[in-house]
């Protein structure tokens, strides 16, 4: 038989790797890493992330355009001096311009509403060193142009449409819906075939609730996996942390499987096997436990007090996912108790009719 082991340490090694390379030094004070109109782009000593709030802007409506400066070793930038523009892409026109303007720290927003769908270009200037008298410099033709400019510009493309917002959150509900619907749906399939061979006639309840936990443990770790990238702007060790999560509870369910759904041991045979068989189910069940336990009581951590490692010391916000993936372990975790306290009746009815069957 192939060991596993290896091959699995290997494939974990494999994707943290890739998400380290991927993901920038510098980290920004954003909620998230943007889906949509956001991003980052670096300039000779600093890095800079864009953002939208709300993410999904709609025309005409109020919208911050949100900006993060930090150097290549995390570091805030204090006393900044930057301009800000904005070009409608299929002109070229500037609709807009804000001052050179002395920030205290390199995290600042500027408000607007975007007069109407389409892409937009959002120029930032920061100023190498005095700027030009906090005005405002004429529109450029080159928008990376830094002539008359001591100062280096970026660019930042965004969309503003009238749904894509709910065509993103429908899109991503499907998802992650779907992929548990088909796991229920083939774990339904299997309940019933182990139904007809006779294996649960004494505890059908007992034994469904052992494949709504599985499916629980599988489904949080696919809304981790959904989300995992989201905050790596903030911190890339919060991202490796969820990714880890994610991996640690599929493999809880893919283990839950093995040990106590696919495994037709029943109690009753020998004292020795019964308890071989319970003490698997035991530590199967204490992993489940535990790392549910932990995972709950660092995001009621997170939201209540500013997180370790947090580059802005503010609690988390709760959101959809954060309460759907709660909500899932909150009932995995219940029902764990439940089936540990279901086992170990069983167990201890066995070693009754295991001391009989001896004497």
């Amino acid at each position: 038989m192939v060991n596993s082991r290896p091959i699995f340490l290997l494939l974990v090694c494999m994707v943290l790797s890739i998400v380290i390379v991927a993901a920038p030094y510098s980290y920004a004070h954003l909620e998230h890493s943007p889906h949509y109109n956001g991003g980052g782009q670096g300039m000779s000593k600093y890095y800079v992330y864009e953002g939208l709030d709300p993410e999904y802007a709609k025309p005409d409506q109020p919208t911050k355009i949100i900006f993060s400066i930090q150097d290549y070793f995390q570091n805030d930038i204090h006393n900044i001096e930057s301009m800000v523009e904005i070009y409608a892409a299929d002109t070229g026109h500037r609709i807009a311009a804000f001052p050179w303007t002395k920030h205290d720290l390199g995290d600042f927003e500027v408000d607007y509403s975007f007069p109407s769908q389409g892409t937009y270009q959002i120029v930032l200037s920061v100023a190498e060193a005095t700027a030009n008298n906090h005005g405002i410099d004429p529109p450029r033709n080159l928008l990376t142009s830094n002539s008359d400019c001591n100062c280096e510009r970026v660019i930042f493309n965004i969309a503003i449409s009238q749904n894509i917002g709910e065509v993103f959150l429908i899109t991503w509900g499907v998802s992650i819906s779907g992929g548990i619907i088909v796991l229920g749906v083939v774990l339904a399939q299997n309940y019933k075939n182990r139904k007809r061979q006779g294996l649960y006639q004494d505890s059908k309840n007992k034994e469904v609730l052992k494949y709504v936990i599985m499916l629980t443990a599988l489904a949080a770790g696919m809304v981790h996996l959904a989300i995992y990238d989201e905050h790596s702007s903030l911190n890339i060790y919060y991202s490796i942390f969820l990714l880890l999560a994610a991996l640690g509870q599929i493999a809880f369910g893919i283990l839950y499987v093995s040990v106590t759904i696919t495994n037709k041991y029943t109690y009753g045979q020998t004292q020795k096997s019964d308890t071989s068989y319970y003490k698997k189910t035991v530590l199967i069940n204490l992993i489940g436990l535990v790392g549910t336990g932990i995972l709950l009581g660092l995001y009621a951590y997170s939201v209540i007090f500013s997180p370790p490692l947090s580059p802005n010391n503010l609690p988390e916000d709760v959101d959809y996912a954060g309460l759907l993936s709660k909500s899932i372990e909150a009932f995995m975790l219940v029902g764990i108790l439940f089936l540990m306290k279901w086992e170990k009746k069983k167990f201890q009815n066995s070693l009754g009719i295991s001391n009989l069957a001896i004497k």
